[in-house]
């Protein structure tokens, strides 16, 4: 143990004390409105609705807890707990090269955390959100969508950490810079392959065929100057209740996605209010400014990677006897999220500021009272609840409370 140790205990401490303070304080905070609808939304939601909501979200906060404090046991587990180094010396041991025996040790890495988090993730689907209605998935579906992740994962994952260690081995002190400028390149090719190549692996995309509603999105995408390759039906249904839409691509790959759901649950006007919604975010360019926040965020931690794997006291502070640059990059994606949980209000806060934006864009090409009612069906059909405790809101919610964000529409529109 030496001064890194403590820092990071610390931290991870005080992260997961804060954690479960807020889940417990929105759990208090939501059973206590559980008994009466909010005045703006007591002629569209029933009581019996915004229960199941209170309900919903009390459930979510107990299994959320218990996951975080798995997570924290797992997470110590690898380092403290002498997990890593027992994976590295066991794959030492077959006597590979030192680039197939990194390639195999973190790929080893990630598959072991994906089957750790399996039982959690199962639960989730087939427990909590069966018990709210929300499941529509089926065991054989679940393990699917599970091995055709984790082949891709392992596919490019293999080629991605043989272009890490690569780089870390061959680039000389500044190859951090080189991996980062590699990891953005590759970010940009899966925003553009992401709808034609991946997201068809899992779900089925069918073209719009309700010639009404087609012919109100395009005069919308017309207004809004926006160009994609084509409207598309989401088989959400197949695996859930919750209904979404959005866009997805890069360049002239881009799609508008509508879930199955969603179209049974909203009428053409709302749904045009919607989607005008999810090009506001186009038009306002927050996909660029998220993805220019990303970056540097990316560029200052593989920095702070490039110090800090050269740092004995790095690995030591972490139960960690052996350096290597494999061993440097499981660290990191270990020790990464501890740290940048402290940043997480300001990344919220900024998504938020975007979601009003998009909201008034909205209402400057559609209705904002469609809006509204869109919003409103949307909450209801999700169980997203109405009265989130404010400051949990600020800390964690990417989009504004309900009340909130619908009485600035109505003032604005």
């Amino acid at each position: 143990m030496n001064e890194f140790s403590w820092i990071f205990l610390a931290a991870l401490f005080l992260m997961t004390a804060v954690e479960l303070w807020l889940s417990i304080r929105q759990g208090k905070y939501v059973q206590a409105h559980r008994n009466e609808v909010p005045k703006a939304f007591a002629d569209q939601i029933s009581l019996q609705a915004h229960q199941k909501a209170a309900d919903y979200t009390a459930a979510k906060g107990k299994f959320g807890r218990k996951e975080n404090l798995y997570g924290v046991v797992i997470l110590l587990a690898w380092t403290f707990g002498g997990g890593l180094s027992l994976l590295s010396s066991g794959l030492d041991s077959l006597g590979w090269s030192p680039m197939l025996t990194g390639i195999g040790f973190l790929l080893s890495f990630i598959v072991i955390g994906s089957l750790l988090d399996l039982p959690f993730s199962y639960y989730r689907t087939f427990v909590l959100e069966d018990k709210f209605g929300f499941n529509r998935n089926t065991p054989g579906l679940f393990f699917a969508d599970f091995f055709k992740q984790t082949l891709l994962t392992l596919i490019m994952g293999a080629l991605l950490i043989w272009v890490a260690l690569w780089m870390m081995q061959s680039s000389g002190e500044f190859w951090w810079l080189y991996l980062w400028a590699a990891w953005m390149g590759f970010a940009v090719l899966m925003m553009w392959a992401y709808p034609a190549f991946i997201a068809p692996l899992f779900n089925k995309f069918t073209p719009l065929d309700d010639a009404e509603l087609q012919e109100k999105v395009e005069n919308l995408l017309s207004r809004c100057g926006f160009k994609s390759q084509g409207i598309f039906v989401m088989d959400g249904s197949r695996r859930s209740g919750h209904g979404n839409a959005y866009f997805t691509g890069l360049g002239s790959n881009k799609r508008i996605v509508f879930f199955d759901t969603l179209l049974n649950t909203l009428n053409e006007d709302q749904i045009e209010a919607v989607l005008a919604h999810e090009l506001g975010h186009f038009r306002r360019k927050h996909v660029v400014k998220n993805m220019l926040v990303m970056s540097v965020i990316s560029l200052a931690g593989l920095a702070l990677l490039g110090w800090a794997s050269a740092q004995t006291w790095f690995y030591e502070g972490l139960g960690i006897s052996s350096q290597s640059n494999a061993m440097a990059l499981a660290l990191f994606m270990l020790v990464v999220p501890v740290f940048l949980f402290f940043l997480h209000p300001l990344m919220t806060s900024l998504s938020r500021k975007y979601e009003f934006e998009a909201d008034a864009y909205a209402a400057s090409v559609a209705n904002a009272d469609d809006l509204v009612e869109a919003l409103v069906a949307l909450y209801k059909e999700n169980a997203s609840t109405l009265t989130p405790d404010p400051l949990v809101s600020a800390v964690y919610d990417s989009h504004p409370p309900a009340a909130l964000r619908i009485a600035h529409l109505q003032t604005n529109s």
